[in-house]
């Protein structure tokens, strides 16, 4: 009786939260206002072929992005990799390990990274281009743990180390990534996490980034009018700091079949974050199992609702899971995001199980 009181206090506070998302929703006054934007991305195809709500749904390794406690509800080991164009020839990737100790929890680590390729060094002199070339690229090396407290509720974090780098600028900073996941068993179809779950996730916690590099130096006459040892003064441009962006969702997931060969998942997930408006994603996911083979999945879902102009619509995806060595699965999965006027988005994942 204690756990089913404690259940509804929470799915009470939950909807009050979701709910209260769309009653407040504000213009978009901080647009372009933090640094990182690649952490925003979204990574893993399964998610994001469900229009990024996932913050409720995820059990695999791609929790080191979206919800560090859904690590705690892995059965197996699990390693994955991600590729996924992005938009104007930039490629973003995710890449993650997470291993389960019995008794303990789940350890995990990983990376996302974006690579936006080379581009030409132009001057106000030089406004066609110097002949240079010069790169960018961002990444992010996360160290995740989570752990169930009780069979229905786990929690996780993650520490994480952020770099930019912008030919010979550069910048970093450490943040923190919370979450929680609690299976229900409101609403159940069949046993087990099969109702209503609630997820919760705050990502990039942290220190601003500041850009500091030798591209920053100049020799500058302060005295121009004087003669005197002022041509050559050594200066240093001071560049402003930047806040990381900060994302909190909040989410639920239901099952209303899971039979021996369908099971189907849909899911909400409201956004708070400090550089737009909030949003309202929403999924779905359906899977078919194939005995003696594995799994196959279709998924569906619309990213970004009632978020002001936005170039955000629906996303599709695919994927197959195939047993081997008994009780262990490789996974493939495929999605596309369609972005308005910046045209589709895929993603790929492959992960395996051991």
């Amino acid at each position: 009786m204690e756990y089913i009181k404690t259940n509804k206090i929470v799915i009470m506070l939950a909807l009050v939260v979701l709910l209260s998302q769309q009653g407040f929703v504000q213009e978009p006054i901080r647009v372009g206002t933090t640094s990182g934007e690649f952490l925003g991305v979204s990574y893993g195809a399964a998610a994001t072929a469900m229009g990024d709500a996932y913050v409720a749904v995820v059990n695999d390794v791609t929790g080191i992005y979206w919800n560090p406690a859904g690590l705690s509800f892995m059965q197996q080991s699990e390693a994955m990799f991600t590729y996924q164009p992005w938009i104007a020839d930039i490629t973003t990737l995710f890449a993650g390990c997470g291993i389960v100790v019995p008794g303990i929890g789940t350890i995990a680590m990983g990376a996302v990274g974006a690579d936006y390729g080379q581009m030409d060094v132009t001057t106000v002199e030089d406004q066609d281009g110097t002949g240079e070339k010069f790169s960018v690229h961002d990444y992010a090396f996360s160290l995740s743990y989570a752990r169930k407290l009780a069979q229905w509720f786990g929690f996780g974090a993650s520490a994480k180390y952020i770099s930019s780098v912008i030919w010979h600028e550069t910048a970093s900073a450490y943040a923190f990534d919370l979450g929680v996941l609690i299976n229900t068993p409101f609403f159940s179809s069949k046993g087990e996490g099969s109702g209503l779950n609630i997820g919760m996730s705050l990502s990039n916690y942290g220190a601003p980034m500041k850009y500091d590099g030798l591209d920053l130096l100049r020799s500058h006459d302060i005295l121009p009018d004087q003669a005197g040892n002022y041509q050559d003064t050594k200066v240093k441009f001071e560049t402003d700091r930047w806040e990381l962006p900060l994302i909190f969702r909040i989410g639920m997931s239901l099952t209303p079949m899971n039979t021996d060969n369908h099971k189907i998942i849909v899911a909400v997930d409201a956004l708070h974050v400090n550089n737009n408006s909030e949003t309202v994603n929403l999924g779905l996911q359906y899977t078919l199992y194939l005995p003696g083979f594995g799994k196959f999945y279709l998924r569906g879902g619309y990213r970004a609702l009632f978020l002001k102009n936005s170039e955000f619509g629906p996303t599709f995806g695919a994927g197959i899971s195939k047993q081997y060595m008994g009780n262990k699965n490789v996974l493939i999965d495929f999605s596309y995001r369609d972005i308005g006027v910046l045209g589709i988005v895929p993603s790929f994942g492959a992960s395996f199980t051991f």
